[in-house]
């Protein structure tokens, strides 16, 4: 029972042509509708035109508006980043402008780009200690309607009470992302869902595994682990072509360009500053075609999800748009992976329409 989104990530490399980016990216999420997909997820980074509209908060708000069924997901909003409480009212209005189609996923920020944090002023080494501060402020906020008071390293706060309050009870969906084994294993220690990043599908179902036993030893029973595996998402970069050759042919190139860009910047600054937040000895999963990229005929994409969902993970956040692909290629590829790869998987929903 695969559920399928779309990882909305478009790349802009010039600056003249970001208001191009934005726009073909607002026409892919209304694709997204009329197909069917369940999930548009955004992520936030910025300065470095890997993700063109940067702001997700603010391009989450249009999606809703311009659409009627799909949920929009946060892949994550860098709470680092953020004050918590402005963040809280930010997901609450947008919880209530969408009638409850909102998943608030929340992570630290990025492991990658200094410059990210150097351009809002924050010590990156502060980044986890502000993520897990601000997530307590803003789960407490929404779920206080006489006020709250905090006292934290961070953050003081004297709040009356959080307005809008949630249309979402008690507070609206939330996600964590884990990209490490350990932070999986904590989240299922506290027995909730998790986003995972990019990663083989060798490392995919051994996480689980240890994910599924984690949680049984914390104390869940199987229908509390089964729930949270269902609610828990995988992400990997899909391209579906007629053939198998067609689609590698169009992929693989877009693919690898998609890594050397986003790594750039991440580079320069540490030529010019000499500083890495995180230094790799060999290249990990998420930049390897093969063991990061699903692209073949319908088939052999089908296949590979059958995979994924032998694992146990309830659901794919598929990133269609690689790189510099022009956004036609990436269309088409997003029609033929509903059209023809999803309807095999009864969890979606244009195949629970067909029943």
């Amino acid at each position: 029972m695969l559920r399928f989104s779309n990882f909305l990530f478009p790349e802009s490399r010039d600056p003249d042509r970001d208001a191009i980016a934005i726009r073909e990216a607002m026409e892919e999420a209304q694709l997204c509708e009329a197909l069917g997909f369940e999930v548009i997820w955004l992520a936030e980074h910025h300065f470095d035109g890997n993700c063109a509209y940067v702001d997700p908060v603010t391009f989450a708000s249009a999606i809703l508006s311009a659409t009627k069924r799909i949920k929009v997901g946060f892949a994550v909003a860098q709470v680092s980043l953020h004050h918590p409480v402005r963040l809280a009212e930010q997901m609450s209005l947008l919880d209530n402008l969408s009638g409850g189609r909102v998943i608030v996923g929340l992570g630290r920020g990025t492991a990658y780009n200094v410059y990210e944090y150097q351009g809002y002023g924050i010590p990156a080494e502060e980044a986890l200690e502000r993520y897990e501060e601000a997530e307590g402020i803003m789960l407490q906020a929404w779920t206080s309607p006489q006020g709250m008071r905090h006292e934290g390293k961070f953050w003081h706060l004297n709040i009356p009470r959080l307005r809008p309050t949630p249309f979402t009870k008690p507070h609206p969906y939330v996600i964590r992302a884990a990209s490490s084994e350990a932070g999986a294993l904590h989240l299922a220690r506290r027995g909730v869902p998790f986003l995972m990043n990019v990663q083989s599908l060798e490392t995919t179902a051994a996480r689980l595994v240890q994910y599924r036993q984690t949680m049984l030893e914390s104390g869940f029973d199987e229908p509390q682990v089964q729930a949270c595996l269902t609610e828990s998402w995988c992400w990997r970069n899909i391209f579906v072509a007629d053939t198998d050759e067609e689609a590698r042919r169009i992929a693989v190139p877009n693919f690898l360009a998609m890594q050397d860009q986003r790594k750039a910047l991440r580079e320069k600054i540490y030529r010019e500053q000499g500083i890495i937040m995180k230094k790799e000895t060999a290249p990990p999963a998420r930049v390897d075609p093969d063991k990061a990229l699903i692209a073949g005929s319908p088939a052999t994409v089908a296949a590979r999800m059958a995979e994924l969902e032998a694992t146990g993970i309830g659901g794919v956040i598929g990133s269609f748009r690689l790189g510099p692909m022009p956004a036609d290629l990436a269309a088409r590829s997003l029609r033929l992976f509903m059209e023809e790869v999803a309807p095999r998987f009864q969890a979606t929903p244009q195949a629970m329409a067909a029943e």
